[in-house]
């Protein structure tokens, strides 16, 4: 079949990371990349409720903030790459740019850098992200930041996908396949 890039967007607990993790069951080699981060009791929880559902034959990555240079040297030991979740990586990203007072993340440089690592391999990716713009305006202006970023990064991702799926109520809608391309 061939290496693809598959893109898996929706809402907080609409079966994303579930239906990923189902399309990679029978992806040989699995590499599950993981990119949040325990920062309260509820989300160390949250976290151990994931490696738990994970099979065991796959190998873990927990990488927050770098994931191009921690994917880079692994990729020719798998098949299928499994990224949990765009939505993660950008709110580390941030919160690290925001804590550090650095200077803004450059958000379509690090999407063109994860696009780049993906041609750069054999393996077959599966992407997760949140769709957040389908809710109330955030009140803040970092609210409002981090959800046009997201948007910007979603669209970049879903614009090189070869599918790109919806999940809403555990269901997945098709929004492009390859014979969209």
């Amino acid at each position: 079949m061939g290496k693809r890039l598959t893109f898996i967007l929706g809402g907080a607990r609409s079966g994303k990371s579930s239906y990923a993790e189902q399309l990679a069951l029978s992806a040989g080699r699995v590499v599950y990349v993981a990119t949040a981060e325990a920062g309260d009791e509820e989300m160390a929880a949250r976290i151990e409720a994931h490696r738990r559902v994970r099979s065991e034959e796959w190998d873990t990555l927990e990488e927050p903030l770098d994931i191009v240079d921690a994917i880079a040297p692994l990729l020719p030991e798998y098949d299928t790459i499994l990224l949990d979740c765009l939505t993660l990586w950008i709110s580390n990203l941030m919160h690290r740019d925001s804590s550090e007072g650095a200077a803004h993340v450059d958000i379509v440089a690090e999407a063109q850098r994860l696009l780049d690592c993906y041609a750069g391999s054999d393996a077959s990716w599966i992407v997760v992200s949140n769709e957040v713009g389908l809710s109330l305006v955030p009140t803040t202006a970092l609210g409002r930041r981090f959800r046009d970023e997201l948007g910007r990064l979603n669209q970049i991702v879903a614009a090189a996908a070869d599918e790109v799926y919806f999940m809403a109520a555990g269901l997945p809608l098709s929004l492009k396949s390859p014979a969209d391309r």
